[in-house]
């Protein structure tokens, strides 16, 4: 098996060489063989091991199996400890959900603080099995069938290839100890009754089940990622990108024989789950919504506008001095004496600074302003209704600002600017105020 992994390793992460790896070691059979193997290659390794406190002694006795174990073979290891249950109460996650995040964020600070490349942990091809298995009881799609990845960021499996029989026999042919946790053996957990009850009966089955299920799964990820290709293409041809936003052309979209699997490949990343709801966006009323956490999808005429959630308050104020020449935010301005006019476009104004009061204020709009367009001599008008004729979007209009002085509207910023501080010919002072 050492001739295997080494093979394995030098050809599938090349890379590695001559970096600095943590790998995580829990003290059972997995994580022990993993230990032993890289120990014996030309790597330079530290082990990280997390007590999460759950089997009492037994948790201890795992943490101090390692500590000697390190010690005798002068690897350097890094613990802590955690009061999983207590976070898992408080964040209301269950055990193992718990479990991981502590141990993944502990293991992403210790990268950074400790200027290590990478994280080694010892999942294999049985652990990938059982994994394809939970992801199908509950649904799922290409993503979940092609199990466990290789290489998620900053974490690397090199076991995957592995059985659990083959690293079985190498641990006991290399005399190798390690710690049972008692866990595994109860049915408590989904992941353990797959393992004891429905695994052993594939495997009666089918005895060469684990390597068709591997060749399957190989499949299955050529699969994916000729779909994740198709997807680049087409979204090149429906999205385009417009500052912080997305927009995708739902005239280009309704083209596609099937646009639905499109619309999940491109959005499922921000964290999307009410899809029939953005299925029915595309043929929904403008101006309808779906949120995640952290993203909208917005219909807006002929396109669906897919814009990070601002966590900006509208009530906010910021106020320019009249000393400050450049602001940074919430947008960049600056502000200049000048002493003629020349219009270039709407990201600058000319205003007469005599009529200015300061400080400004920049603020989002309010339902209910009014302002008089520049060039209609003294008409009001609505913000709102200068947006409808300008068939701004929602997300448009949440991100205009106003400029006013004195609870004037000077600027709707990058818009249109106030009549009422318009350049006269008695104009003496004649300040520039322009978005960078």
């Amino acid at each position: 098996m050492l001739s295997k992994f080494k093979n394995h390793i030098t050809s599938r992460f090349p890379f590695l060489e001559e970096k600095k790896l943590f790998l995580a070691v829990s003290g059972g059979l997995d994580s022990m063989v993993l230990l032993h193997l890289l120990n014996q290659l030309p790597y330079e390794i530290a082990v990280l091991h997390c007590n999460f406190q759950l089997r009492g002694l037994e948790s201890f006795g795992d943490q101090n199996f390692i500590q000697e174990y390190c010690d005798q073979n002068n690897i350097s290891i890094f613990t802590t400890q955690f009061d999983t249950e207590a976070f898992a109460k408080d964040y209301k996650l269950s055990t193992q959900v718990a479990a991981r995040e502590l141990r993944y964020s502990w293991f992403y600070e210790l990268l950074e603080t400790k200027n290590f490349d990478y994280v080694l942990t010892a999942h294999h091809a049985d652990d990938n099995l059982e994994t394809f298995i939970i992801n199908l009881t509950r649904g799922t799609g290409l993503e979940g069938l092609t199990g466990i990845p290789e290489q998620n960021d900053k974490i690397i499996r090199p076991l995957l290839p592995f059985s659990r029989e083959e690293i079985l026999k190498y641990a006991q042919e290399n005399n190798i100890k390690w710690r049972e946790d008692s866990s595994n053996a109860s049915n408590k957990y989904l992941r353990n009754k797959i393992r004891h009850d429905l695994v052993p009966i594939l495997k009666e089955i089918n005895p060469n089940f684990l390597n068709a299920f591997q060749k399957t799964q190989s499949y299955l990820q050529e699969s994916k990622e000729m779909v994740e290709d198709a997807s680049i293409m087409i979204y090149q041809q429906v999205a385009k990108e417009v500052e912080e936003d997305i927009h995708f052309d739902l005239n280009q979209l309704k083209k596609l024989p099937n646009y639905k699997s499109y619309l999940y490949q491109w959005l499922n990343e921000f964290g999307f789950l009410a899809w029939n709801d953005i299925y029915d966006l595309v043929e929904g009323q403008s101006g309808k919504q779906v949120f995640s956490t952290e993203f909208r999808l917005l219909k807006n005429r002929n396109l669906l506008i897919l814009s990070p959630i601002s966590e900006m308050s509208e009530k906010d104020e910021f106020e320019i001095r009249e000393n400050e020449t450049e602001v940074n935010f919430p947008l960049k301005l600056s502000l200049c004496k000048v002493d003629h006019i020349t219009i270039d476009s709407n990201k600058a104004i000319f205003v007469d600074a005599e009529k200015i009061q300061f400080p400004l204020v920049l603020r989002k709009w309010n339902e209910g302003d009014v302002f008089h367009p520049f060039g209609m001599q003294g008409k009001s008008k609505k913000v709102s209704k200068l947006f409808k004729d300008e068939k701004l979007s929602l997300i448009e209009k949440e991100k205009t600002w106003i400029l006013s002085s004195d609870n004037q509207i000077v600027w709707i910023v990058g818009i249109r600017q106030d009549e009422r501080f318009r350049i006269e010919n008695t104009t003496n002072k004649i300040l520039k105020i322009e978005l960078q």
